[in-house]
């Protein structure tokens, strides 16, 4: 299973968010963006839960993340 995890930002801390996204056990890559989220992390895990689960625990904690948005990868 695999997601998209969209994150907004505080301002100003966008390079330590990332940096603490790439050092999270399932969060396969961790980049900056442009447009109305600030980065995005491709979260890869067994199934569903799990991914909650690294969102919910892992991910939204980290200090200066507002919000997130799970966007579940769907294929063929």
């Amino acid at each position: 299973m695999k997601a998209y995890v969209l994150i907004k930002i505080r301002n100003g801390e966008g390079l330590a968010v990332v940096r603490q996204l790439r050092r999270i056990t399932g969060v396969d890559e961790a980049h900056f963006t442009f447009g109305p989220y600030d980065a995005v992390a491709e979260v890869v895990a067994e199934n569903t839960k799990k991914v909650g689960a690294i969102v919910h625990n892992e991910i939204q904690p980290i200090p200066g993340v507002l919000e997130t948005l799970s966007c579940l990868a769907v294929d063929e």
